[in-house]
């Protein structure tokens, strides 16, 4: 690593920060962040569909344990956290302190080529799948309102003719992305970020406000202490591993964790950073739990993948699709602020590799009727569009909300928010293997991944049950 301008030569885009890490050169005495815009920060990125799927892992997992392993992941997260926070700012022989501006320089930094290689790879799938995922939720979501609509029109007994396929809505949902990809500098739109936060507590908060009104209908609490009982016990194990994939993926926002600390204007910054991802942490937890419970407490075991699903045929139906069209308005967005980072990689290397090629960037201006030119780059158009298409084809592939979101949890909560944390720390306060803090860091990393595992191997294994049941 070097000077911190060279340092932007391997920061990827973020999500979050457009503002602040457009341009290459920032100034640090531009910096205005606080610790209450480091909470914004990370509870934008932890709050998001996710928290639609965790009525169900309780659901899996019981009264007992449900709640506690939201709570076990809210503590693991946010001890690895604290040992982000003390990576920011690094000795350096050369420069006297490296200062790690994202996820990838501070791999890089601490643990060499062959990792930013392979966190590289994460990062970007990680992105890739969460677009997926997005393109499954808003197709689910869109359906429900249409179900909901249907049920008005026709009433609560027309349920053969209110079933309606995943399938046509992905496809909708990929022709609106395909025309937004086009937009060079979409990602640039700073209303973005602000839009898909509003919208994720707007359905989060609809979705609470119903379970609690569901359970007072009920005038009882569902569930029990072991969950939804099943046929078989290796059936039963699967579910619980789904669900604590489910749970992971709900608290993610490693990935851009340097990216909101370099927004601090606070020396040390690491500081500040513990304190905002103490506060965003209890709030987000809070809000999981609340959820949650709630949903579990209003379905017991008929709790539905995505909680806002159970209430589709229940009055105020209005409220209801209001919260699935905030989903949807959400993932629209969410799509974009997740996919720019692969755009800008992929033609960023081509253009660095053919910078002769006409193909690769000359721009063309489309002169549109009623509609200003646009100024149009061929690589952009057949890139974007075959990257669209590939999430669109594998989301009709795999349209299984709870099987995706666990599959992603599991596949990315270890590498990104375990493994490198834990590792990059270590180097930091050149820790020895054979110490006592060693061994219990070690230790607590290979728990992680053997529960990791577990929990990958049996959402992959309800996708594919759940593909072989769709095909009978």
């Amino acid at each position: 690593m070097g000077t911190v301008e060279e340092q932007y030569d391997q920061q990827p885009y973020s999500p979050l920060l457009t503002s602040t890490h457009h341009n290459n050169q920032l100034s640090l005495h531009s910096k205005t962040g606080t610790v209450w815009t480091a909470v914004a920060h990370i509870i934008t990125a932890m709050i998001g569909a996710g928290v639609l799927s965790l009525a169900w892992s309780i659901a899996q997992l019981g009264w007992v344990v449900g709640p506690f392993a939201i709570l076990v992941f809210a503590l693991v997260t946010l001890f690895t956290a604290f040992l982000l926070c003390d990576c920011y700012r690094s000795p350096d022989p050369k420069f006297g302190t490296t200062v790690n501006r994202s996820y990838l320089a501070a791999v890089t930094h601490y643990l060499g080529r062959r990792s930013q290689i392979t966190c590289n790879v994460l990062l970007k799938e990680s992105l890739f799948g969460a677009t997926v995922a997005y393109t499954v939720t808003a197709a689910v979501s869109v359906r429900a309102i249409q179900k909901s609509i249907c049920y008005q029109r026709e009433g609560q007994q027309a349920s053969y003719s209110c079933d309606y396929s995943d399938d046509m809505y992905i496809l909708l949902f990929g022709c609106i992305q395909f025309i937004l990809s086009q937009i060079s500098d979409f990602h640039n739109m700073k209303w973005l970020s602000v839009v898909a936060a509003l919208m994720s507590f707007g359905y989060s908060t609809i979705g609470l406000s119903l379970g609690f009104a569901k359970v007072i209908e009920n005038g009882e609490i569902k569930g029990s202490k072991t969950g939804v009982s099943t046929l078989s016990y290796v059936t039963k194990w699967s579910l619980v591993f789904q669900a604590l994939g489910d749970v992971a993926f709900s608290f993610r926002y490693t990935g851009v964790f340097f990216e909101i600390q370099d927004t601090l204007k606070t020396v040390p910054e690491n500081q500040t950073m513990k304190k905002a991802s103490l506060v965003s942490i209890i709030i987000a937890t809070f809000f999981f739990l609340s959820c949650a419970c709630f949903g579990y407490a209003a379905f017991g075991d008929d709790t539905p993948g995505n909680m806002l699903t159970g209430f589709a045929s229940n009055e105020p139906s209005w409220l209801v699709d209001s919260a699935n069209a905030c989903i949807v308005v959400h993932l629209v967005g969410g799509y974009q602020v997740y996919s720019q980072p692969i755009f800008a990689s992929v033609e960023g290397w081509f253009t660095e590799k053919f910078s002769s090629s006409n193909f690769v960037n000359d721009i063309h201006s489309v002169k549109l009727p009623l509609l200003p030119a646009l100024r149009v780059n061929l690589l952009s158009m057949y890139s974007r569009t075959v990257y669209v298409a590939s999430t669109t084809v594998i989301a009709m592939l795999f349209p299984y909300f709870n099987q995706v979101i666990g599959t992603l949890g599991a596949l990315n909560f270890w590498p990104l928010a375990i493994y490198f944390p834990v590792e990059m720390y270590m180097v930091q306060k050149n820790i020895n293997f054979w110490t006592l803090t060693g061994i219990l860091l070690r230790g607590f990393s290979s728990v992680c991944l053997i529960v990791c595992v577990a929990a990958f191997t049996a959402s992959v294994d309800g996708l594919v049950n759940a593909k072989i049941g769709e095909n009978r």
